[in-house]
């Protein structure tokens, strides 16, 4: 588009130090998520305990890769918005919503981009779970499974062969964690631990809210 301005794609490919795999499941009660630890930039390892699922409210959760910085700064974004919307509407904020609000912000910034690619994921009892993903011009698109980062293809294939509509969570949760497992194993970028994170119906609360429960699997060292 702008040849010579350096914003644009051969120097955010430079530039961008990225490396990772996530995840992002539906199954028939609940959703899953899970993602590597490894933060890169370029061939050195950066850091090996980063936490690449984030807690927006209790009934969701986004994944990030690409920008550490833009993606920090998008996330408290959200959660500000979303707590925003629950202390005004005394309800949860609609996971559809909640993505389109995450789509809106990066398509508003498309000039000046966060670095990102999103995968925004939640379970409510009157939609059941979604799943979202959003670049970072703020794209928006729905599937039953995603994957994101550089270990993507890879994960895909798993995903491809094993994935079933009809899992339960324990099943999706063996699925999510295995395609990160083997991008870990054929991406370079990917490694370390694995994250994984469920939004599924609970009884936790008056009102009847998901819970969302976490593991963490170490792959290598």
């Amino acid at each position: 588009m702008y040849p010579h301005d350096k914003r644009y794609p051969d120097y955010i490919a430079d530039q961008i130090k990225k490396g990772t795999t996530t995840c992002g499941l539906i199954c028939k009660d609940g959703v899953v998520l899970a993602a590597d630890t490894r933060a890169s930039a370029g061939f050195f390892i950066a850091d090996r305990h980063v936490m690449k699922i984030q807690r927006v409210d209790r009934h969701l959760a986004m994944t990030i890769a690409g920008g550490v910085a833009d993606a920090q700064n998008l996330v408290d974004i959200m959660r500000y918005n979303s707590n925003l919307y629950r202390l005004q509407n005394k309800e949860l904020m609609p996971i559809k919503s909640a993505a389109r609000l995450c789509s809106n912000v990066l398509f508003n910034q498309r000039f000046f981009p966060y670095y990102v690619q999103i995968i925004m994921a939640g379970w409510k009892e009157e939609e059941g779970g979604q799943i979202y993903n959003i670049d970072l011009f703020g794209s928006m698109t729905t599937e039953k499974f995603i994957s994101t980062g550089s270990g993507s293809p890879v994960a895909y294939g798993y995903l491809e062969s094993e994935y079933k509509y009809d899992m339960s969570v324990n099943d999706a949760y063996r699925v999510a964690m295995q395609a990160i497992a083997a991008a870990i194993r054929r991406n370079a970028g990917t490694g370390d631990s694995i994250n994984v994170v469920s939004i599924s119906p609970g009884s936790e609360g008056l009102l009847g809210f998901p819970t969302m429960g976490m593991g963490c699997i170490v792959e290598n060292k």
